[in-house]
């Protein structure tokens, strides 16, 4: 991957489908995101299709599954799958992966591995899809591989599009993305590399207090466009935080295009955009040095 080259990177995009023609999440959950994100174009794309789409725009990404099946009873896209289309396409793919905390020991296992044979470079959690509190001890045995292996850990925090206005929000509960509590976990394992996906709503100072306090947490911007951003971290995203801010997309449910056009319409200072857009998150990789 040729850093220098790259014009941003995407450190928030999904698997939607696996090469059998899967999907990752049942349609009632499917269609209700994509309703909620208003989606244009195809909410579908394989994995070489996303590759070729970011290639076209000189653009790295961050590209992962969710692994909530014993909540929602359906399989994910195989993590080996993802690392596979990465490793055919490592000038713009970086392979994450996705472990539901409640097969335990048998997750942990699987975690090492897809670190060690895969390439995995962080682990994708769902807090509220996946059914579990952060800092609930089941998912301590993945926080202790993901920090002894110097990966990344992602959370995801705040409301979810997934399940919206399905009665009873599809029995996803939102409670359990709190990123208060990733804060214990930032406590318990504090060399562990930590990002809060998304604007943390309704837990937006919260997100940042955590990520102010704690020197692994870092924040990405993926989920909404940035006209909707609150002003508080637009203001953190210029100062305090401007070395731990990241540009994500949620793509494909919100394209870089349309995240990249509103953006620019922000009070970003000059000199913070480029860290937004592409700095802070090859350091955080490991693509350029500290």
């Amino acid at each position: 991957m040729n850093v220098g080259e790259l014009v941003a990177i995407d450190v928030h995009t999904h698997a939607e489908i696996s090469s059998q023609g899967k999907a990752s999440l049942e349609d009632d959950l499917h269609d209700a995101s994509s309703a909620y994100f208003k989606v244009e174009g195809n909410r579908k794309p394989t994995l070489q299709e996303t590759a070729t789409y970011y290639r076209e725009r000189q653009m790295a990404a961050v590209i992962f599954t969710v692994d909530a099946q014993s909540a929602t009873g359906t399989e994910p896209v195989p993590n080996e799958e993802v690392a596979q289309a990465a490793a055919a396409n490592p000038d713009v793919l970086i392979p994450f992966a996705s472990l539901d905390p409640h097969r335990g020991k048998a997750a942990v296992k699987q975690a090492r591995r897809l670190v060690e044979e895969h390439g995995v470079k962080g682990f994708k959690f769902h807090p509220s899809l996946q059914g579990f509190f952060p800092n609930d001890r089941l998912a301590y045995g993945l926080y202790e591989v993901i920090e002894e292996t110097g990966t990344i850990a992602l959370f995801h925090t705040g409301q979810t599009g997934i399940g919206a206005n399905v009665p009873g929000g599809g029995g996803i509960r939102l409670k359990y993305s709190n990123p208060l509590c990733v804060d214990d976990v930032a406590a318990d394992f504090p060399h562990l590399k930590i990002i809060l996906a998304h604007p943390s709503f309704p837990w937006q100072d919260e997100a940042l207090a955590v990520a102010t306090h704690k020197p692994g947490v870092h924040i990405d911007l993926s989920g909404w466009s940035p006209k909707y951003f609150p002003p508080q971290l637009v203001q953190y995203a210029n100062t305090l935080l401007k070395d731990k801010v990241l540009f994500g997309s949620d793509y494909p449910v919100l394209t870089p295009d349309r995240w990249l056009a509103d953006f620019a319409k922000l009070p970003i200072k000059d000199e913070v955009k480029p860290k937004i857009l592409k700095e802070n998150a090859a350091r955080l990789l490991g693509l350029t040095s500290a």
